[in-house]
């Protein structure tokens, strides 16, 4: 395990790089250390997942790479956010959105009073033509046929798998090379979970979209991922392929569901701590 611990893939390890994360700490209000080095890579066609608790800065690193840090009063203070080898940290989000980057964020945030296709509408680069519009739309609805199916409702009376799909369909009208994607999973029945889930790793092998994930849910996660990074407190504290992150005994314990437990009748004395901590 060693060898895995705060260990994170090195640029070099990716084929064509697309996205890199080097060294970056975040502060919000020029006080609270949110993320403190770092380093991460996704390259072309990766599906990248990154685990951990809640308040281990998954979020914030997404946020990071789309921009979004200014309202809530966060701030890069070192490192750089490189997108296809140019540093990105002084774009605005649109410019980000431009270059071939979204963010789909945590808890669907779709617009409710309008329906699923004119959600998809105002998701649309207004630059281009109106053919390329309902090409964009007809393969979101081949991705989502129920949302095809309720292309004339209010999207608030979408159930929350819908609106899940709506949200991820709405971020394809944009065209990325990247999708970065928190906690698609949340909230869902575990069935409506593995469809969302198989339907992303669809869209990464159909169209070589890029996918970085953002998920407590590591199980399923690591089902559809290459790769993984772990986030605890802000740092990385392991990462690797996810066949053998799936295998890892501290990972099993403390983010699959406790995979080989301790028999406590057995121990004595037994602390629960990660191994990474020592």
């Amino acid at each position: 395990m060693d060898n895995q611990v705060a260990q994170p893939r090195q640029a070099s390890d990716a084929v064509d790089p697309l996205l890199t994360l080097s060294n970056v700490e975040v502060v919000y209000d020029k006080v609270f250390l949110a993320i403190k080095g770092v380093s991460l890579d996704v390259g072309n066609g990766d599906m990248v997942a990154l685990l951990g608790a809640n308040g281990a800065g998954k979020s914030t690193t997404l946020k990071t790479i789309s921009g979004l840090l200014a309202p809530e009063r966060g701030a890069v203070t070192r490192g750089r956010v490189e997108f296809r080898g140019r540093n990105i940290i002084p774009l605005s989000p649109p410019a980000r959105v431009a270059l071939g980057m979204v963010h789909v964020l945590e808890g669907r945030r779709i617009f409710e009073h309008l329906t699923p296709e004119d959600n998809l509408l105002a998701a649309f680069p207004s630059r281009t033509s109106r053919q390329r519009f309902a090409e964009l739309k007809e393969q979101v609805f081949t991705y989502f046929p129920r949302l095809k199916e309720r292309a004339r409702t209010k999207s608030g009376y979408l159930s929350g798998g819908e609106q899940q799909m709506l949200a991820i369909g709405r971020a394809l009208m944009t065209e990325p090379e990247l999708i970065m994607l928190d906690e698609p999973s949340l909230g869902l029945a575990p069935m409506l979970v593995e469809e969302i889930f198989t339907i992303i790793r669809e869209i990464n092998e159909r169209q070589g979209v890029s996918v970085l994930l953002v998920e407590q849910n590591a199980a399923a996660a690591l089902e559809i991922v290459s790769h993984a990074y772990l986030l605890e407190n802000g740092h990385v504290v392991m990462s690797g392929e996810a066949a053998v992150l799936r295998q890892n005994p501290d990972v099993q314990e403390f983010y699959l569901g406790g995979a080989g437990k301790v028999d406590y009748h057995n121990v004595k004395h037994y602390r629960r701590r990660k191994r990474w901590l020592a």
